[in-house]
């Protein structure tokens, strides 16, 4: 399946590449890339939302909920990248960032809603998991927050939700983009935790390798993952998807 757009992982593969290096060895690209290192973050997201253009001509209000929910991905990156200079930037790129978690349940609610009555038992399991990770990771993180407890809480409520929907898409839509949502949303809410642990609680060695690389594969995956979405017969004859 993923043969089809193998010149584009190629292409996206150099890119995470570039973009690992740079948070192994921080110092030596920016003597090497100079002010290109603020060119290649942002081209993460810019080259996926191309490549979703390209592919879906933005069909429907699904593609267009992914696609702007990339977009504010892209102000996201850019706000932290200038974290360093102005504090500010990094709770204005949090606001980004949870703007885009909210397009991407939007999109994964239209599968849902088609038809909510089937598939109870994920719902159940994804109420469970995504709630407890919810509530045990904002208690983790709680006495660390300072002034930033309400900003958290509401982010941490988000990026769980978006794990929810995620499951809920499952029997609506086809597998192969069922997985490949579902892998991106877990694999989005595993880089913003481990951000916030490093930013809140402890600092580590390759939190930034660790960041990055599941932030990439996330929004590779959901978007590679929106562009495969069929809905299933029984609920493609609904209107409006």
């Amino acid at each position: 399946m993923l043969r089809r757009y193998l010149e584009f992982s190629i292409a996206f593969a150099f890119i995470f590449i570039v973009q690992i290096l740079m948070q192994i060895a921080p110092v030596t690209s920016n003597v090497l890339l100079g002010n290109f290192e603020f060119v290649f973050k942002p081209l993460i997201v810019i080259s996926l939302m191309v490549f979703y253009f390209y592919q879906t001509k933005l069909k429907g209000r699904f593609a267009k909920r992914i696609f702007f929910g990339l977009f504010f991905g892209l102000v996201g990156d850019v706000l932290l990248m200038f974290n360093h200079i102005n504090p500010s930037f990094f709770i204005y790129g949090l606001v980004a960032f949870l703007i885009g978690h909210l397009l991407y349940i939007t999109a994964f609610y239209l599968d849902y809603k088609y038809n909510p009555s089937i598939e109870k038992k994920a719902t159940r399991w994804a109420l469970l998991i995504f709630g407890v990770f919810c509530l045990g990771f904002y208690m983790l993180l709680r006495p660390y927050l300072g002034n930033m407890k309400i900003p958290v809480m509401v982010y941490a409520f988000v990026i769980s939700l978006m794990g929810i929907m995620a499951v809920n898409r499952k029997g609506r839509v086809g597998s192969v983009s069922y997985k490949l949502i579902l892998t991106g949303a877990v694999l989005f809410i595993c880089s913003d935790g481990i951000l916030a642990y490093n930013k809140f609680v402890e600092g580590f060695r390759f939190a930034g390798v660790a960041i990055m690389a599941t932030y990439m594969l996330a929004q590779y995956l959901i978007t590679v993952g929106a562009i495969e979405r069929k809905l299933k017969k029984s609920v493609s004859k609904k209107k409006g998807a």
